[in-house]
């Protein structure tokens, strides 16, 4: 390649149900106003963005920017850190939120605007972002079993309703079946074994455009976060929902059959099987035995400068 800092655009056409194709025009605009030297390259099936910037980093493309929405990031995240290998660092990582709920995108303070997204590549600020780990996968949002993964499943299979009241009608559909797990959780500082409706493992807040199922994760801090609490009714675990959509006081954690926890490694058996997602895209729908662990800061992600840092 000739010049070693050219970025590398992974556009994903699906993402938002295909308006993210429809926008790539838009996406190509915004970054040559921004000044960013680019090549593009399109997704053409699940999984393809994994190879894509797998190829893009040992190619020496700097930075590979996921256009999409959190399931392209966590592809080309997952990519990024395949082609680095064992102890390797990872090329520099950029968003292009194209997708719905584009939550790690708001979770980072990046816009949904593209041409001000772009300006953030141009810049080249980089901020070391903590990975979380599943087994052999990898996070940078959020992953669950249980009933989140329920609610997404669902939504998924919803083919005539679109952006976040998608996710909304899901979770309604989601209580009404009232599903329930026993569950095995260990961390580095205690265990649970009993009755669950939910685990959520999150590195940032914000999943699915309006929850807040672990509140006080943070991508910087080199913990895992994790959440589970149980609801053995449908009214209550309404009421449980509905908390989970703010995001500081009344959040669900002050429920007394929740709890939060910080961790750096989490293991997890669940009875029956669950889906299991890794930002949002569910790479198991029956899945038994989860292990999570977490790498502080290792990927150096383009980020809006922090505020304190005027």
């Amino acid at each position: 390649m000739d010049n070693p800092m050219t970025a590398k655009v992974i556009l994903n056409p699906y993402a938002n149900r295909w308006k993210a194709g429809e926008r790539r025009p838009e996406a190509e605009e915004a970054l040559r106003a921004a000044g960013v030297d680019y090549d593009l390259a399109i997704t053409e099936r699940p999984g393809h963005g994994i190879e894509l910037a797998a190829q893009a980093a040992r190619e020496g493309f700097s930075p590979v920017i996921a256009a999409g929405g959190d399931s392209t990031s966590n592809e080309v995240v997952n990519g990024l850190i395949q082609a680095a290998g064992d102890g390797g660092s990872p090329a520099v990582f950029g968003v292009l939120p194209m997708g719905t709920a584009n939550d790690l995108a708001a979770n980072l303070g990046i816009s949904e605007n593209l041409t001000e997204a772009a300006r953030i590549i141009a810049a080249g600020e980089t901020r070391p972002l903590d990975i979380g780990k599943i087994n052999d996968r990898y996070f940078v949002n959020n992953s669950a079993m249980g009933l989140e993964t329920t609610i997404t499943v669902i939504q998924m299979n919803m083919k005539h309703v679109q952006g976040i009241i998608r996710y909304l009608l899901a979770a309604f559909v989601g209580i009404a079946r009232n599903p329930q797990w026993q569950i095995d959780l260990e961390w580095e500082s205690g265990e649970y074994h009993g009755a669950t409706t939910m685990v959520t493992v999150a590195n940032n807040p914000r999943t699915g455009g309006i929850f807040y199922p672990v509140p006080h994760a943070n991508p910087f801090d080199g913990k895992l976060s994790f959440m589970y609490g149980f609801a053995p009714t449908r009214r209550r675990l309404l009421q449980l929902l509905s908390r989970m959509t703010k995001p500081a006081a009344g959040n669900i954690i002050e429920a007394p059959e929740v709890q939060e926890i910080h961790t750096s490694w989490l293991r997890i058996h669940i009875e029956p099987g669950s889906p299991a997602h890794a930002d949002g895209e569910v790479f198991d729908f029956d899945s038994h035995d989860l292990e999570y662990s977490i790498l502080p800061g290792k990927l150096p992600m383009l980020l809006p400068r922090p505020k304190a840092e005027g």
